[in-house]
């Protein structure tokens, strides 16, 4: 949000106007985006969901970073956002597809990773180069799986 206003106080106020609104429009859906998570990652690459499992790292993804701060403290303020409009606009289902894009993005790295703490770890502090082309591609998986959008 400092990206957007100059002024210390107005950031506050947007940011907490975000925070009232995400919550009170979309606080129950939080806790089911992790299973959404699953089944879109079973149909995108079941193989990497089988090792996420395997490893015990599934169930320790890093849920509240995603899902809780919408990528706060994860993706740069270009990324982010992109990612902010479409939960703006009233998709909290972005956050999922986000999600998605980044495990498949990284699947290589994931796949060569055993413990579910080196996965969290490298999740939390995932490389800032490519998160536009990451947000471009989940946005594509958005539009995918929940529809074309209104403007095509």
């Amino acid at each position: 949000m400092e990206e957007i206003v100059d002024d210390p106080v107005d950031c506050y106020w947007l940011i907490k106007s975000f925070v009232n609104q995400f919550h009170t429009k979309f606080g129950d859906s939080v806790p089911h985006l992790p299973k959404s998570l699953e089944h879109y990652l079973s149909q995108e690459e079941p193989r990497l969901l089988d090792h996420l499992k395997s490893c015990g790292a599934l169930n320790q993804l890093p849920y509240g970073l995603w899902f809780r701060r919408c990528f706060a403290g994860c993706l740069p303020e270009s990324s982010l956002q992109r990612v902010w409009d479409k939960v703006i606009s009233g998709s909290c289902k972005i956050l999922v597809f986000v999600s998605l894009e980044i495990l498949l993005s990284y699947k290589i790295v994931l796949l060569g990773i055993s413990r579910p703490g080196g996965v969290v770890r490298f999740l939390c502090n995932i490389p800032q180069e490519n998160t536009d082309a990451i947000v471009t591609k989940a946005i594509d998986l958005w539009h995918k799986y929940c529809g074309t959008p209104m403007h095509a």
